[in-house]
């Protein structure tokens, strides 16, 4: 297990990374999306619209799980938190999910009235995720230990993801 104040997960939920944020449907099955997400140190917070699969979920069960991860391959490391949502709405949602617009868009992209305000009504609610659990990796690590740096040393070893 890892903890909210270790190196690796300060990093990771800080940074600019896509999150994955699973959510449980009625049936029991998992529903999975790419989610931007804001960090303030103890919570997870990720702006979504009302309307949205992820929020209906929430309904029908409070636990979640987001997972970040560098998506690099030759410094793989990420971190899974799971844990419970709440759903925030009005000024307390509109406050958070400025700060998550603010972290992915630019001030330009703020500005432009073909993003910005489309973002702002996008998202009228925000998830607050209260973690339960973290759970970090690192395979740089790993590959010291246990592969004694064959990847560090041949960077070819590890081939590039799709884009």
């Amino acid at each position: 297990m890892a903890s909210l104040s270790d190196a690796l997960v300060q990093e990771l939920l800080t940074g600019r990374y896509i999150a994955s944020f699973a959510t449980h449907g009625k049936d029991g099955a998992i529903h999975m999306v790419a989610v931007w997400f804001y960090f303030d140190g103890a919570s997870l917070y990720v702006a979504t619209s009302a309307k949205s699969r992820k929020t209906r979920n929430l309904g029908a069960n409070s636990k979640v799980t987001l997972m970040v991860d560098s998506r690099d391959p030759a410094a793989s490391r990420g971190v899974t938190i799971a844990g419970t949502a709440e759903l925030l709405t009005g000024d307390a949602s509109h406050k958070w999910n400025a700060k998550i617009h603010r972290k992915y868009l630019s001030e330009a992209a703020m500005a432009d009235a073909r993003v910005g305000p489309v973002f702002t009504a996008w998202d009228d609610v925000t998830i607050q995720i209260t973690p339960t659990s973290t759970i970090a990796w690192d395979l740089r690590e790993a590959d010291r230990q246990v592969f004694g740096s064959a990847l560090e040393s041949n960077p070819s070893y590890l081939l590039p993801p799709e884009r």
